[in-house]
């Protein structure tokens, strides 16, 4: 269960260390040209803060052609926790000023939009997830302005799905709409073999899985590989693993186990005030 607070959680909003103006913000309602990382603060901590850190860098590097130093990054956050509740969660969003649909480029260094929100555990499951065929654009990144995810979500709750898992045009299955894929083949953590975003509770996962000598493997799977594998599971910033009872109408077994040694390894990391 999440927390639960005596008094109506006061969300903040704050763009580079100051509280965010409504003219401020506006232009943001409308910007594509911007990426963000999401993360869970539990006890004033985070788990994984160095995985944040590079996601806004190297997506700024490459968006943008330069990145804030990670030591301004930390004040920022720090400046939103100072003024908010020990849990919550936490999204910062990396732009320009100077906005998009435009090769102008005044130099300026990206801006940081700093959001609280409640805290989220995400759903109980387990999930039965719609397979799509859609290829995110640029998958390496978290940016923003990504519509088709909301629009394949729908689409698949209208057709009595949960969500959706996303299909390349080789027929490989790469992640979901807000989520990493991971696959149980009772002997092994399977992670899909596409391009696709590499999530930071993922590599939480992945990190902590290698220490403590669990088997891992990538594989590129297809729809047709699902009948043979033991379990499946989705997870994000919300949770390490949310139980997958079916994909398609490929029906996937309970694999207890497999959630559990997801949710141990995640645990095992030690959470890091920014």
């Amino acid at each position: 269960m999440s927390a639960v607070f005596p008094d109506p959680f006061v969300a903040l909003a704050r763009i580079d260390g100051r509280d965010a103006a409504a003219a401020a913000l506006a232009p943001l309602a409308f910007a594509g040209h911007a990426h963000f990382t999401a993360m869970q603060v539990r006890d004033g901590g985070v788990r994984g803060l160095d995985l944040h850190l590079r996601r806004l860098r190297e997506a700024s590097l490459a968006l943008y052609g330069r990145a804030l130093p990670d030591e301004i990054v930390l004040d920022r956050l720090r400046e939103a926790l100072q003024r908010s509740p020990r849990d919550l969660s936490l999204t910062a969003t990396a732009f320009l000023p100077a906005g998009e649909f435009t090769a102008a480029d005044d130099g300026a260094p990206p801006s940081l939009l700093v959001r609280t929100a409640p805290p989220s555990d995400g759903p109980r499951g387990p999930l039965a997830l719609a397979a799509v065929e859609h290829e995110r654009m640029l998958p390496q990144f978290k940016h923003v302005g990504e519509s088709a995810k909301t629009y394949h979500l729908r689409r698949a709750v209208a057709q009595g799905f949960d969500d959706a898992a996303f299909v390349d045009r080789a027929g490989r299955f790469s992640e979901a709409t807000i989520w990493n894929l991971a696959f149980w083949d009772g002997e092994a953590v399977v992670w899909p073999q596409a391009a696709m975003l590499a999530g930071t509770t993922q590599g939480i996962v992945r990190r902590q899985l290698e220490r403590q000598g669990m088997p891992q493997r990538e594989r590129a799977l297809t729809p047709a590989d699902l009948p043979a594998l033991k379990g499946a599971a989705v997870m994000n910033s919300w949770t390490p693993g949310v139980a997958v009872r079916r994909i398609g109408e490929t029906a996937l077994p309970p694999a207890p186990q497999f959630l559990r040694a997801l949710h141990a390894a995640f645990a095992a990391e030690p959470a890091q005030a920014p």
